[in-house]
């Protein structure tokens, strides 16, 4: 696991130092973070690689996953797709098993820490057992444009939080609390991400059974229909008449997503054996996933909906031209022409790819602006330090704060 010290080359020395003048302040104090799941998903990801350095700067901090059966992943599932607005049937029958979930949690989970910080609506009921100490709740999600119903019941809950937090403008609601703007980040020496030799990458591409002998296009996603995957076969068709080119669709998913093997299948149908289309059932190798993003020409993410869209992050930080659906937190990093391309259709996409693959200089040149914008915004220190920040403000007041 990194050091603090390992970071100096990446963002400079001023950048950690602002990191341990923050840290004092908020010395004896202890954090909880809580969300659904250990593996899978950027949540998971995040934590893993900053609770640590919070623990390396002096922060007494914990990490806590609550426990669900399957009948409960199934419910909170219909809640994500619902919060996006997608139509969903959530039934009273629902409704109680999420309680009923959320009360065994409750009764189990030490929250006692000064600053308890739950992530997403799964471990949203925990806040019942609120006493005295500060709270936060993190949506990751894009909640613009949610099912009232569901957003109605947590808004049961929502406001006993101190504080709310969004990863856009876009995706905050008016709410009775301080909210607070804050983009997630990847992690620049981790194994998704670090820079990996030649070698490397040859050797997981040849793993996968994938040749480099035309241009690869690929998108890293959990098998998920707001990922749009089957879109994605589609566009990849539709610029392959002008560009012979190949795809690759790779992911798993995450132990709180129940839907994941479903649409797999579903994929596995529209590509029809197409040799040109290599589809990755893949175990949580971040490894593997750098050099696939690292082997590849273009990357794409075509999705519907989308929290933060941090293969975005990665695919960007490896300056790598990326076209994208101008959803979620996807326009905070790719300005259109500039760091990426964006599009809102099928038909936008494959236009977008037949761009990048008849011009390499333009794709390169997206790809290096786009590395410049994440190293300035999205990389794991500064959100670490927007952490801090958002920590200490809890013992300070105001309304609406963005960082």
């Amino acid at each position: 696991m990194s050091e603090l010290k390992d970071y100096i080359p990446v963002v400079g020395q001023a950048a950690v130092d602002d990191l341990n003048i923050l840290a004092e302040r908020l010395r004896g104090k202890r954090i909880q973070h809580v969300n659904s799941t250990a593996v899978g998903g950027g949540v998971a990801e995040i934590l893993n690689r900053m609770v640590p350095l919070l623990k390396e700067v002096g922060v007494d901090t914990r990490w806590d996953v609550i426990k669900g059966g399957e009948q409960f992943f199934e419910v909170t599932k219909k809640f994500h797709n619902a919060l996006h607005g997608r139509p969903e049937e959530v039934t009273a029958a629902d409704f109680e098993i999420f309680r009923e979930t959320g009360r065994k949690n409750a009764q189990e989970m030490d929250t006692g820490a000064d600053i308890v910080f739950v992530h997403d609506p799964q471990p949203i009921m925990l806040v019942e057992k609120k006493s005295g100490n500060k709270w936060l709740w993190r949506c990751h999600i894009d909640v613009s444009n949610p099912s009232r119903r569901v957003w109605d019941f947590l808004m049961d809950f929502i406001p006993r939080y101190d504080s709310a937090v969004f990863s856009a403008p876009s995706f905050s609601m008016r709410l009775p609390i301080r909210q607070f703007l804050i983009s997630p980040s990847i992690d620049p020496l981790s194994d998704k991400n670090r820079e990996l030799p030649d070698e490397t990458v040859k050797r997981v591409m040849d793993k996968y059974g994938i040749p480099r002998d035309k241009p690869v296009i690929t998108q890293i996603s959990r098998f998920d229909r707001l990922k749009d995957p089957v879109g994605v076969i589609e566009a990849f068709r539709l610029a392959r008449k002008h560009a012979d080119c190949r795809l690759v669709l790779a992911g798993g998913t995450a132990s709180d997503d129940p839907e994941g093997m479903s649409v797999l299948s579903e994929v596995r149908e529209k590509a029809q054996g197409d040799p040109d289309i290599h589809i990755l059932l893949m175990k949580q190798n971040d490894l593997e996933i750098n050099a696939l993003q690292r082997g590849s020409t273009v990357i794409m993410q075509k999705s519907l909906k989308e929290g933060f869209g941090l293969t975005v992050t990665e695919a960007l930080w490896k300056g790598k031209p990326v076209v994208a659906s101008g959803v979620g937190g996807i326009p905070l990093q790719i300005k259109h022409r500039y760091s990426g391309l964006l599009c809102h259709s099928i038909d936008g996409a494959a236009f977008a790819l037949k761009q990048l693959l008849g011009n390499p200089a333009y794709a390169a040149g997206l790809g290096e602006n786009g590395r410049r914008h994440v190293r300035n915004n999205f990389l794991l220190t500064t959100h670490l330090r927007n952490y801090l920040l958002l920590f200490v403000s809890l013992y300070t007041s105001g309304d609406v704060i963005r960082i």
